[in-house]
């Protein structure tokens, strides 16, 4: 608590101070908060100055079963110069018992060392180890804070008051060394506004440029602190053993071993008999009921803390047996009555009303019916409420009995009747007050049997997983337990006890319920309620009642700690037991001994404290007795938490940070039979000096899960064996899920529960111990102390710390940051244990269990579902995943040197294909020139329309027959070698928006000789982004002219345009809108078919702009082969969707209708933003049969009209029409995109073998196109198969091998192939190192050869030398004269059992993916998209994804379509699924809004582009989260 202290705090901060230097400073600081301590009077120390004024509602958030008390707590009574002495003392070493430190006190008073303040003091040395390391800090745009943090709006004035001379806490923000106190919290700036860059250095892109900016730092520190794992020695040979093999984690040679003897079962004294024992609880209500009816039994109070009821045992008595009657006899079904005896009944009672509740567990017990009490479900989705719901559905249950104020008060269907609750049955509700029931007649008595075995009642239990079960408590059970407890805590009749707990279920229940009715004792009840506004209530009624017993956790005690100042007149002095319920909490001593430490004064006595462990199946366990008993003084154990975590006692050894101080429980309970056995396969006794877990036999525990038989044999029938397998006792034993050992004295000890045990790497550790070093990082500070949840989650075949905490809402984001990072340092020094991922979450957001708390299983399952919406997230894979598989080393492929026997390469048919032989074909092979076909053709067919363009209404804008086209070319000739004065030769770059100008301005520049360079547009709202590109596009492919609209000119010379490019270095500029009417003296026939026709510009995906050189051969080639394959001719009619720039769109744009003669509809992918349906109404209108688009066109379609189909219908949208409709692209087929395209538009017509996929690339446009001819024609035999889909091992991939495998195996990746190879392409597939020939179905680069292949890239540098293999390579060995270009793509060929319209089998091309894009990370080949594609499945509000590495990190960018506060969620998600499915450690994470990862025209993600945006801080994302 003096950490509450921000001046303490920074001032003790330990680095470089010496002991004694420490003392005095540390004695000089705290002067003004202990008062004078002299002689022997030890005045109280004032709380308010140490707490900081804190409010009931802070003290309500402060629920936590693992307490720490701080410093000056315990400190109260203690001469402060020993305290600090023996503070320093204990962080180097713990003293021995008695050594001269130690302050003789009296004989039973605790001993200081062993504080829980040893842990805070063990936590701080750790941290002082690391105050080195810097991490990078996640940055958040701002409107993602979820309170507006106190810092973010201090005046930096505020920050200035802290005295240079004090050590600074360790900076790990990132920031520069005095920014924490000086600047502002570096938030991401608000959209539009551009932030300041702190702490920069420059650092460059792919491309050379220097980036300045804050990113590329926080990757450089984030690199430093990524601590290298050593890897280990590679060996000389490659093993290829197929199945990765995640690393297996080698059990540690050095790891303490269990060395004790096998341990004997321990025997609880014997049951007493006594003379008078009543055969069965209902006897003894009775009994009470009717001879001492007026004696008090119950006091209930309200939220004042006055009494409201006490029930007496009269009215206990004379109320059960009224509801008794009502139930068998007044409720009724078509004259059925509704209940009978042994029926499940659900008793839904608040926690403010035990009198209700008490008379419904009798009446229950009385009608022979089964109460099972639940909590009240306050809306429909309360956490665990459908469990619970599944819970009475199978008990049976259909009646639930609760009160009319719980029955008002629960949510109403509009019948006004209780809704069901989700995943509940259908239940009847009956409320129990007075006027509800009858007096049975004066004949009526109920039954009361002896104790029997059958179910008396069912308590429920919630599981690790969230799952909800019935324990079932038989009649003797429940007696039994009654009666092991009244001996075991020497309840006497008309005792006062005073419980704290929940009445309904565990401890609560059996003392305050049960066994108090067998001894007729008086219960002061105190509801949860009264405790949040009056945390002393209930030392306030031991005082006043005088009560002898008091039933407590150890919350309880913790928060009268934090209040006790304000009593000073009450005493403690009548309790003879403190009985604290979660004793078997390893961390309830420091409650137990702060508790003592301040109310000692006031009439406690230190023996009356009373630990107990118990569990819902075996119930109490054990209990230390009250001392009037004669037992043995209580134990402590000081133990190394290192040898807990392989479950092995080590009493403290020399790693003084990490021990672990528990108490003991006391001993076994009367007639009760304890062993401890091995947590994990058959239940062997374990060793003396082992942790295990405790079992139980005896007569007082549960009986089975209900309707669980499985389960039940598992935990209530255990048979423990000793090491030679013998079985120790012919009784099953009941598992207590509690992990413990007995120690000396039998006492015994528990140090931790099944449900917080968490596996990591082999090693135990328990959830409470985890909480316990969180919070001993300058608590109270930044998280609400009982609003933390630890548990584990499976990643990659291992269980992964998580770490939850609500963040007070004063906290500022440096400061989460700083204690995220700190309490990871903390839990990696003390356990010894990576945690996978720490998040803050808003206060009061984490689902709460019924009485305070947080409902552990159902933080899990937000979290699992990225439903949790944390504000702060800190993932830390890389130092926590140590199982990844061993970074491969490339093993040698075949070498030139294998023999190659015919077209045999290592026993495989060599992968080449090809498509249909075009020498014999004869053909319109008199045209080689494009100008010399449309003039032919304006000649034949004057008339002939070519080209129909449409505008966004779908409404025809334009349209060109064959004479119109060759017109206005002429003018544009003219114009050309007129107003131009061009030469022959000269490159023209026109910019047009797509349209029949384009075509004929293109036609005009061949008519005067010029080469045609097409460039896209700038956009006229984005200038700044898209005219450099168009400026580049010039000046690169060398244009002295550039033809355009008059509109484009303005826009090209405007001042918008000046602030993004030099606008006084453009060439000539020529519009083209009104060009006289002139014709060209002739047009200008190149000498040879090798001369350059045209370049094609296009943007990689890789960033890079690479023109292509396209000859006049080339381009009539390219012509005839697609109008071979797509069977073109002029009385066709095709509809294109697709830019007009490059590639195979510009051919058929451009180049085909007029080679061909057929008629093109063209419709400018642009329009379809506007108007969706254009395209696909078009290809209806026009009963078109061929038709193109592009990726994003699918996409657009299948977004936009995916709802619209029944809209389209009535509309007359007919797509049945269409034989083949072709995606047009440069990459591997997407087939989830082409199946759901087909699914959605299979309403409309469309036939499922209508949509196929193309393949071309830079170094030919067109490689595959799948005409797939779909009616006659396929009778005729024309057609090709169909495309065929295999799937691949994923894993196989990664290794450039393929390995084919059934649909829906694990790891498996579909892969659809790519189209029919066009007439006269070769294709081959060859290894990327020793460019040999590869066999069928491996995997290489696909080489193609064909008369339309590109004849280079275009550069302005005349870098040709350096591309000169892409267009011109041969094979290293085997066919050695052919000469390929190679694509850039990996591939395989493989020969299928389909045959080809010749009779030939067909050979299927599988294109992979691009080269230049695949991500080299441990020695392995990963493909984008596939990471890409586990990304989106992972989470419903991910729209997009990109990835890409920087500085050897994995970046993921997730574009968020839905609300900002889900951005934290998809940290955790999209590190846990690449880890799952790629054994890929993710190094940033990067969530954006939709539409942010830039998109090109084809549909790719442009990567490359995106990487330097993120770099020079372009992107204005909501979060960047840093995995460290």
């Amino acid at each position: 608590m003096i950490h509450h202290n921000p001046f303490l705090s920074l001032s003790l901060s330990v680095g470089d101070i010496t002991q004694k230097g420490y003392e005095k400073k540390r004695g000089k600081l705290l002067a003004p908060y202990i008062p004078q301590i002299q002689g022997k009077q030890f005045p109280l120390i004032n709380f308010s100055l140490l707490m900081g004024k804190m409010s009931s509602m802070e003290i309500e958030v402060m629920h936590l079963t693992e307490m720490i008390i701080f410093w000056p707590v315990l400190c109260a009574g203690v001469d402060p110069s020993l305290q600090i002495e023996h503070r320093i003392q204990t962080s180097s070493q713990v003293a021995p018992p008695g050594s001269k430190q130690n302050k003789p006190r009296a004989a039973n008073s605790r001993d200081e060392c062993f504080r829980s303040d040893l842990h805070t003091e063990a936590v701080q040395a750790a941290l002082a180890k690391y105050k080195e390391r810097k991490m990078p800090m996640p940055s958040k745009r701002r409107s993602v804070l979820v309170q507006s943090s106190v810092e973010a709006c201090t005046p930096p004035g505020k920050h200035t008051h802290i005295p240079e001379a004090i050590d600074a806490p360790p900076d790990v923000t990132g920031l520069s060394e005095r920014s924490v106190h000086a600047e502002h919290p570096q938030v991401a700036s608000v959209r539009g506004l551009p932030r300041g860059y702190t702490h920069t250095s420059v650092m460059e892109t792919a491309d050379g440029v220097p980036v300045n900016s804050r990113v590329s730092s926080k990757i450089q520190q984030l690199l430093n602190t990524l601590k290298r794992p050593k890897r280990p020695p590679l060996r000389e040979f490659f093993v290829d053993d197929f199945e990765e093999l995640l690393d297996v984690q080698h059990p540690d040679p050095n790891q303490p071993k269990p060395e004790g003897g096998e341990m004997r079962p321990l025997n609880g004294e014997p049951l007493g008999v006594v003379t008078n024992w009543p055969p069965s609880l209902l006897a003894s209500l009775q009994r009470w009921g009717t001879t001492q009816p007026k004696s008090p039994c119950l006091t209930a109070l309200d939220n004042a803390s006055k009494p409201i009821y006490t029930l007496t045992y009269g009215k206990l008595w004379t109320r059960s047996q009224k509801l008794a009657y009502t139930l068998l006899n007044k409720l009724s079904t078509r004259n059925e009555p509704l209940l009978r005896p042994g029926d499940r009944v659900a008793l839904v009672f608040p926690n403010n009303d035990p009198v209700m509740f008490m008379v419904a567990f009798y009446g229950c017990l009385l009608a022979e019916l089964v109460p099972v009490p639940i909590e009240v479900p306050l809306t429909r989705k309360d956490a665990g409420s459908q469990q619970v719901g599944f819970l009475l559905g199978s008990c049976g249950v259909t009646l639930a009995l609760t009160t009319d104020a719980c029955q008002k008060g629960l949510p109403k269907a509009q019948t006004g009747e209780v809704v069901t609750f989700k995943g509940w049955p259908r239940l009847l509700w009956f409320v129990t007050d007075g006027k509800h029931v009858v007096k049975p007649p004066k004949d009526w008595h109920p039954p009361i049997r002896d104790a029997s075995n059958e179910i008396a009642y069912i308590e429920y239990k919630t599981s690790k997983e969230g799952s909800t079960m019935g324990i079932t408590v038989s009649h003797s059970a429940m007696l039994a337990h009654c009666h092991v407890l009244t001996q075991a805590c020497g309840y006497t009749e008309g005792e006062i006890i005073t419980n704290v707990l929940d009445f309904k279920r565990d401890a609560g229940l059996w003392h305050g319920v049960l066994t108090s009715v067998m001894n007729r004792m008086h219960v002061i009840s105190i509801p949860y309620s009264l405790m949040k506004v009056n945390p002393l209530s209930w030392i306030q009624k031991v005082h006043t009642y005088k009560a002898r017993v008091a039933v407590v956790k150890s919350r309880d005690m913790h928060w009268s700690l934090l209040a006790q100042r304000d009593q000073r007149d009450i005493s403690l002095s009548s309790l003879r037991m403190l009985i604290v319920a979660d004793g078997a909490n390893p961390w309830s001593i420091s409650s137990c001994d702060a508790f003592l430490n301040v109310f000692q004064a006031r009439g406690l006595r230190p023996e009356v404290i009373c630990p107990c462990a118990s569990s819902s199946e075996a119930m109490t366990v054990a209990i230390r007795r009250p001392p009037e008993m004669g037992v043995p003084p209580p134990g402590k154990a000081v133990l190394s938490m290192s040898g807990l975590s392989y479950g092995v006692i080590r009493v403290d050894t020399e790693e003084k940070l990490s021990v672990l101080t528990v108490q003991d429980v006391g001993q076994v309970m009367p007639g009760a039979l304890v062993c401890v056995i091995r947590v994990e396969g058959t239940p062997y006794l374990c060793r003396t000096d082992e942790v295990g877990e405790i079992c139980v036999s005896s007569s007082s525990t549960g009986i089975s899960y209900y309707g669980l038989p499985g389960m039940t044999k598992n935990v209530f029938e255990t048979i423990p064996v000793t090491s030679s397998g013998a079985p120790i006792s012919d009784r099953p034993f009941t598992r207590t899920s509690l992990l413990g050992f007995i120690g000396p004295d039998n006492l015994v000890f528990v140090v931790g529960k099944m449900d917080g045990l968490m596996v990591v790497s082999g090693r135990r550790h328990n959830a409470d111990d985890v909480v316990a070093t969180a919070l001993a990082v300058e608590p109270m500070k930044f998280v609400y102390r009982g609003r933390i949840a630890v548990f584990s989650v499976s990643v990659l075949h291992d269980e992964r710390i998580v770490v939850v905490a609500e963040q007070r809402p004063d906290g500022s984001e440096e400061d989460s940051f700083q204690w995220m990072s700190r309490v990871l340092q903390a839990i990696d020094s003390i356990h010894q244990a990576g945690v996978y991922c720490l998040a803050l979450v808003p206060a009061n957001t984490l689902p709460k269990a019924p009485l305070g708390g947080i409902h552990i299983s159902e933080t899990k399952q937000r979290f699992l579902e990225g439903a949790l919406h944390p504000c702060n997230v800190l993932m830390c894979p890389h130092t926590c995943v140590t199982n990844l598989p061993k970074p491969r080393q490339k093993k040698p492929e075949v070498g030139p040197a294998s023999m190659i026997v015919g077209n045999l390469v290592a026993g495989k048919r060599i992968a080449q294909a090809c498509g249909r032989d075009v020498s014999q074909l004869e053909d319109n092979d008199q045209f080689l020139y494009m100008q010399d076909v449309l003039q032919w053709r304006a000649q034949a067919t004057p008339d002939h329309p070519l080209f129909l363009l449409l505008n966004a209404k779908g409404t025809v804008a334009n349209t060109a027959s064959c004479v119109q086209l060759h017109k206005r070319a002429e003018r544009v000739a003219v114009a050309l070698m007129e107003r131009g004065r061009l030469n022959t030769g000269d490159h023209v770059a026109l910019v047009y928006p797509p349209g029949v100008d384009l075509i004929a301005t293109f036609y005009g520049c061949l008519y005067a000789g010029c080469v045609p360079v097409t460039v896209r547009p700038p956009h006229p709202q984005n200038l700044a982004t898209t005219l450099p590109t168009v400026k580049m596009i010039v000046e690169v492919s060398k244009s002295v002219c550039i033809l355009t609209t008059q509109a484009i000119m303005k826009l090209l010379k405007s001042k918008e345009a000046a602030a993004a490019v030099d606008i006084k270095t453009w060439p000539l500029i020529l519009d083209t809108d009104d060009l006289p009417r002139k014709r060209i003296p002739q047009i200008y026939k190149p000498p040879t078919p090798e001369m350059l026709a045209y370049l094609d510009f296009s943007v990689s995906t890789t960033g890079i702009l690479a023109g292509v050189k396209m000859s006049h051969a080339a381009t009539s080639a390219l012509c005839r082969s697609i109008k071979l394959q797509c069977e073109l001719y002029p009385s066709r009619q095709i509809a294109i969707c697709l830019d007009p720039y490059c590639g195979l769109g510009f051919a058929l744009w451009c180049l085909c209708s007029v080679y061909s003669g057929h008629q093109s509809i063209l419709v400018p992918p642009l329009e379809l933003e506007t108007n969706p349906s254009l395209w696909l109404s078009a290809v209806s209108q026009f009963k078109v049969r061929v038709t193109f688009c592009s990726y994003s066109v699918m996409e657009m379609c299948t977004k936009g009209l995916g709802s619209q189909t029944e809209a389209l219908r009535l509309r007359n949208v007919n797509l049945s029409c269409v034989r083949t409709c072709m995606v047009v692209a440069e990459e591997r087929p997407r087939i989830t995109l082409t199946q759901s395209f087909s699914k959605i538009f299979k309403d409309l017509g469309l036939s499922s073998r209508a949509v196929s996929t193309t393949f071309g690339c830079r170094v030919n446009v067109a490689i595959c196109l799948q005409p797939n001819r779909l009616g006659k024609l396929a009778e005729q035999g024309t057609s090709g198969p169909d495309p065929t889909t295999v799937y691949l091992d994923m894993r196989a991939l990664r290794h450039d091998r393929v390995r084919l495998v059934e649909r829906g195996s694990p790891h498996s990746l579909p892969l659809t192939e790519s189209g029919k190879i066009l007439p006269g392409v070769k294709v081959i597939i060859a290894n990327t190192e020793t460019k040999g020939p590869l066999g069928d179905s491996h995997l290489g680069e696909i080489w193609v050869s064909s008369p339309h292949n590109a004849t280079g890239y275009y550069t302005v540098y005349g870098e040709e030398a350096l591309h000169a293999d892409h267009f011109s390579t041969r094979l290293s060995f085997g066919d050695t004269q052919t000469l390929w270009a190679r694509t850039g793509y990996l591939g395989f060929l493989r020969r299928t059992e389909l045959t080809d319209a010749s009779g030939e089998r067909h050979d299927a091309l599988y294109v992979v993916g691009s080269l230049d894009e695949t991500l080299e990370l441990r020695g392995v080949r990963y493909h984008p998209t596939d990471i890409e594609t586990s990304v989106i499945r992972s989470h419903k509000s991910i729209a997009e994804c990109a990835v890409f590495t920087w500085t050897n990190l994995l970046v993921v960018v997730v574009e968020l379509e839905g609300s900002e506060q889900e951005a934290l969620d998809l940290v955790a998600l999209v590190t846990n699924v690449v880890l799952e499915e790629h054994y890929l450690i993710v190094g940033v994470v990067v969530v954006v809004d939709p539409g942010v990862i830039p998109i090109n025209s084809r549909g790719e993600k442009q990567r490359m582009h995106l990487r330097d945006g993120f770099l020079a801080d372009q992107l204005d994302p909501i979060y960047v989260a840093y995995n460290m």
